[in-house]
């Protein structure tokens, strides 16, 4: 009886370590296939945009189409179920953290008072003016606000960021994303080409470009093809607002708790959900703007956030079947027309009352 009660407690702490390491590395092994494959996709979205040469087109959207090729054309291994479903929720808020870094608060004084106000007030009634239409096309409700997320503010990392506490499913992301990519791509052609028209001056037009086309590089392209300084000045409007990105969605955490709430889904006293990546992402604007991240390892970071965010969105694309968007309907795409008839019209409309 001594012997047995000496020898069995080393022994069953040791085969409970064991067992934990082995859960733990199982558990590793499972993720690597389908993270290797969609880091793989990844690097094609990269090597396809440079290819092409199409610098304005961003590499997380043609990885998100990769994705989508493989799954439709040839299927998502079962074996890589997993490791997909990691690159779509832990590899996608690692990226979003370090997009803050990209960001200083800097960068909001810059834009003066003038230009914050048609930022902030343009980005908020095109929010607004996209779920109301959504409520009147009887689109469903989260990719509704998926659309004004990225019609609002920076295209596909605000819907992706946007889908966390929103929760819809792979495809509405996936038809959000195709949406603000297209109309963004037709602002970042047309856009120009109307400035021109108009004799607009070129600060003026960095504003507005700034200030409502969908995604960073659709911005870069439209301003900088107006000379420098409406390059500089859109990009720096473009990057204030998507500064925007935290509170929009904290705020929408907020209202889908109160919609859990209301519902009966969760008890009267849950609290909002408060995604760990928002904090990270605010914390990592603070650190930007000290002044302390510059240089190298600015940019470093810069192309490890696309790098995450590519490797997501292929992720994400290995989860998104063609007959789910098909099955959405022609009506989430009007709203989306919509919703970029309206942001480009409002914006220029406060940008011509503030010049």
């Amino acid at each position: 009886m001594e012997h047995a009660h000496t020898g069995t407690p080393p022994f069953t702490e040791t085969g409970g370590r064991a067992g934990r390491n082995a859960v733990l590395r199982n558990a590793f092994q499972g993720i690597i296939p389908g993270l290797a494959l969609s880091i793989a996709i990844a690097g094609a979205g990269f090597a396809l945009r440079a290819v092409l040469g199409i610098g304005a087109i961003s590499p997380l959207i043609l990885s998100l189409l990769l994705g989508m090729a493989v799954n439709n054309l040839i299927g998502t291994p079962q074996g890589a179920v997993e490791g997909v479903k990691f690159g779509v929720r832990r590899v996608l808020r690692a990226g979003i953290v370090l997009l803050g870094l990209q960001l200083t608060l800097s960068q909001l004084v810059a834009i003066g008072g003038a230009g914050g106000i048609v930022i902030l007030f343009t980005l908020a009634a095109t929010f607004g003016f996209t779920v109301w239409l959504g409520r009147l096309l009887k689109v469903d409700t989260g990719l509704t606000k998926l659309i004004a997320a990225g019609s609002s503010i920076c295209g596909a990392s605000a819907v992706v960021a946007a889908n966390t506490v929103v929760g819809s499913d792979d495809e509405d992301v996936a038809y959000a994303v195709a949406c603000v990519t297209v109309f963004g791509t037709l602002s970042m052609v047309a856009m120009p080409a109307f400035a021109t028209a108009a004799g607009m001056a070129p600060a003026t037009f960095g504003l507005w470009a700034g200030a409502t086309i969908h995604e960073v590089a659709q911005v870069a392209g439209a301003a900088f093809a107006m000379g420098s300084e409406a390059g500089e000045v859109g990009t720096v409007a473009k990057l204030a607002r998507v500064v925007m990105l935290a509170p929009v969605v904290l705020a929408l955490g907020m209202a889908e708790a109160r919609r859990m709430r209301r519902s009966g889904q969760v008890a009267g006293n849950a609290a909002p959900p408060m995604p760990w990546f928002v904090i990270g992402f605010i914390a990592m604007v603070g650190i930007a703007s000290t002044g302390l991240v510059q240089g190298n390892v600015k940019q470093v970071a810069g192309v490890a956030t696309q790098v995450l965010l590519a490797v997501a969105l292929a992720a994400m694309g290995l989860q998104t079947h063609l007959g789910g968007l098909a099955a959405k309907g022609p009506r989430p795409a009007m709203l989306a027309a919509a919703s970029w008839v309206f942001i480009s019209l409002f914006g220029l409309g406060l940008v011509l009352m503030v010049e």
